[in-house]
């Protein structure tokens, strides 16, 4: 049978592990998109000026649609299979778009945002799930990461270098007279998601999915292409095949693809710590601080939209560049030194901006609305202001931003993998939605203090991190299950760096050997699993 892939694009690993990460670029895309245009006085004019609710409704339109994709993986990823999910995404978008480009009221504009909704909540689900099952444990991590980092960035368009973001295709078309202004930027948006489509056609299927529907030989050999190229008789390849298909055997005679064991035992576990988790990295202020940046800005008396659009292009920038130091030693330092340091960092730049604005603001009005502002002539305060704000970036980017997507691809078992993902990944985008639309209130009435209530999340999310979430760096997924197998669920520091560490050179052509010690090793699971939840 011939393949329907690429084996070039198979044998590369970083290919392979990082094209579908185009996906999470259309969720970086709308953010810079929206932070470009809501202060461009086009934009305000021809949807009729909307005040802070009506703002907050619009950018939030976006965060609903995705959380019904997010839900909708649940099915699509086990009905279809993660490639066909993948390029799904893309053309949704596309819809999205289009709609969004040829807006003529703020009612077109807010479908348009909910259709390209549903296309980024797809993604933003079923992308890390394809990345976590395709790729070596060895890089897993870093390559999962590119999932944020391409959040970072925008596509370039037509007429600007390549590597330069969408808000600087925003800042290019500031200079235009005219709706045109906004209708360009958000009409490029379609060009990656149909790169993303028709280019996933040349990639493999997930293997894990693949013999969960019972294709055990086109797993073995995407397997092989992927990890050993192309000989099936690798080590890396034994162990993962054997390892998937002792943990699939094993799910199918203990148990079953329902809702109802996403609250059971160990799973239930796991569902909260992902859930959690991406609702943290929304609590830490990070897409607030994007979404609004010019407003932020506006508000440290910083006065001047093209200045104001300069200095908000520095924080994308930083944004970009210290999202790679994570990608390239994710696979090294660990996924809780990353966070339990990210969120302390968070926690205090935000206190000292919103002590900063407290102490030196007071109520304005700015563009013909009323808002808590630093005085332009205060350029000590300003300046520190937005210099902390930049750090409060760079904090997020190398900690928080790349763990918040690897860390719920990794944790679940094969059997509720896309369930489990998916609500964590609907949990991203309920708080992304509350987020984004209460904001633009939160800042017009309580001001500064916006920043105190995200700084306290961080605090309590670095305690929650400290006590309950275990180090995942270097393990297969299936040897995953051991980490929570052995309990500690509220001593998450007490478990082993070698706990589930296998070598892959002890079970190279022992085939039928590794099933049965896998599937010896899934019935020492269970037990413990019965300890731990009596």
């Amino acid at each position: 049978m011939a393949k329907d892939y690429s084996a070039w694009v198979a044998s590369s690993p970083y290919v392979v592990g990082s094209f579908a990460c185009i996906g999470g670029g259309l969720f970086g895309l709308d953010i810079s998109s929206m932070a470009g245009v809501i202060t461009n006085p086009s934009y305000i004019e021809y949807f009729h000026n909307p005040n802070s609710n009506a703002q907050g409704a619009i950018v939030a339109s976006m965060p609903a649609g995705s959380l019904l994709g997010a839900l909708s993986v649940t099915i699509l990823a086990d009905k279809l299979g993660r490639k066909k999910t993948v390029i799904l995404s893309g053309i949704v978008w596309v819809i999205g778009a289009i709609l969004q480009a040829a807006s003529q009221n703020r009612g077109m504009l807010v479908v348009g945002r909910i259709i390209a909704g549903i296309s980024i909540g797809i993604a933003s689900a079923v992308v890390p799930m394809y990345q976590a099952e395709i790729t070596a444990p060895a890089i897993r991590g870093r390559l999962v990461s590119l999932q944020q980092w391409s959040i970072t960035w925008a596509t370039p368009s037509l007429t600007t270098p390549p590597l330069f973001p969408e808000f600087f295709v925003q800042f290019g078309c500031s200079y235009i007279d005219g709706i045109a202004s906004i209708r360009i930027p958000w009409a490029l948006q379609t060009i990656p998601a149909i790169i993303l489509s028709i280019g996933m056609m040349w990639f493999p299927e997930s293997p894990r999915w693949l013999m969960d529907k019972g294709h055990d030989e086109r797993a073995l050999e995407i397997l092989a292409d992927v990890h050993g190229k192309g000989d099936p008789n690798d080590a890396l390849v034994q162990l993962e095949y054997n390892e998937i298909k002792g943990q699939i055997d094993f799910e199918k005679q203990y148990g079953a693809k329902r809702w109802g064991e996403l609250l059971e035992g160990s799973v239930f576990r796991r569902v909260v710590l992902g859930v959690s988790l991406q609702m943290w990295s929304q609590l830490t202020g990070m897409n607030v601080m994007m979404y609004y940046i010019t407003i932020v800005f506006e508000g440290a008396g910083l006065t001047g939209r093209r200045g104001n659009l300069i200095a908000s292009s520095v924080q994308y920038v930083l944004n970009v560049a210290l999202t790679i130091p994570a990608i390239i030693y994710i696979d090294k330092w660990g996924r809780r030194p990353m966070l339990l340091i990210g969120l302390a960092m968070m926690a205090f730049w935000l206190f000292l901006v919103g002590g900063l604005q407290g102490a030196y603001g007071h109520w304005a009005e700015i563009g013909g609305a009323r808002a808590w502002a630093v005085d332009s002539g205060n350029g000590n305060v300003t300046r520190a202001i937005i210099v902390s704000s930049y750090l409060f970036v760079c904090s997020f980017a190398i900690t928080m931003g790349p763990v918040s997507w690897t860390y719920p691809s990794e944790i679940f078992p094969m059997r509720v993998r896309a369930k489990a993902i998916s609500l964590s990944t609907a949990s991203n985008w309920v708080f992304n939605f509350a987020l984004a639309y209460a904001v633009p209130p939160g800042l017009a009435s309580i001001s500064f203090n916006v920043y105190f209530i995200f700084a306290t999340c961080n605090v309590l999310a670095f305690f929650h991190v400290l006590l309950m979430y275990p180090e995942t760096k270097g393990r297969t997924l299936e040897e995953v299950e051991e980490i929570f197998a052995v309990g500690h669920t509220f001593t998450a520091w007490k478990i082993g760096k070698d706990v589930g560490m296998r070598n892959p050179a002890d079970f190279t052509g022992h085939t039928k050997k590794r099933t049965g010690s896998v599937h010896s090793s899934q019935n020492e699971k269970v037990e413990a699993t019965h300890r731990e939840v009596s």
